[in-house]
């Protein structure tokens, strides 16, 4: 059986739109988890155990179950359980958002805990209290040197939006198995919604290796 690649039959624009809106679901999902992670890495590390168990619960729960069912979840089970209704956009952006914020969370509290003690040392030395060296001291190298990671998570989470297309969500993928059922074209509108995720996650990827390799002579 021959197949024909005839990449001419495949509209753009419905792919262009989806592309978007996979987009706009990266940048709000990685806004919620390069902010909301570091806050939950120190409550993770908190002393205080009401504090710490349900943090590190959530944590777990996230980065132990599959993202689809977490995306299924929300949008069936939150209307239901909270009578809560949100667009599925909405829906689509709070379970990404928290995945990575799970994964983050993770990143930072490795970061914090390689932040050289001397550091602290002087910031006590200065007067400051806790708030103030977790602002001024840990805050900013801990940032810096989970970078790779948060970049890395973030291609994840680029990746993972195409879940969302099991929910309505008319991302990228969604788009694209639309425009395959109607122009019979599966071949050809895969392949470049394929090419599309690897153009975008590709330089990211080079990015981080760039800053790895950086970091290592940085080190040595």
């Amino acid at each position: 059986m021959g197949y024909s690649f005839d990449f001419q039959s495949v509209s753009f624009g419905p792919l262009w739109e989806g592309l978007i809106v996979t987009l706009e679901l990266t940048v709000a999902a990685n806004l919620i988890g390069v902010v909301l992670g570091f806050p939950l890495a120190l409550l993770i590390m908190s002393r205080f155990a009401p504090v710490r168990l349900p943090a590190m619960l959530f944590v777990e729960f996230f980065r132990c179950t599959p993202a689809i069912v977490q995306i299924v979840w929300f949008f069936y089970c939150v209307p239901m359980l909270f009578n809560v209704f949100l667009g599925s956009m909405t829906m689509g952006i709070l379970a990404l958002g928290l995945n990575l914020m799970a994964f983050n969370a993770e990143a930072y509290r490795a970061a914090i805990q390689a932040v050289p003690r001397e550091q602290l040392d002087a910031g006590i030395a200065l007067g400051l209290n806790p708030l103030q060296r977790t602002l001024y001291i840990v805050l900013p190298t801990a940032v810096r040197a989970s970078i790779p990671v948060l970049l890395t998570n973030g291609i994840g989470i680029f990746q993972q939006t195409a879940l969302v297309a099991i929910v309505a969500v008319q991302d990228l993928m969604y788009q694209a198995k639309t425009l395959a059922t109607e122009t019979y074209r599966p071949i050809e509108t895969f392949t470049i919604v394929a090419l599309v995720y690897f153009a975008v996650s590709f330089p990211v990827s080079q990015i981080v290796g760039f800053l790895e390799r950086r970091r290592q002579l940085m080190m040595s």
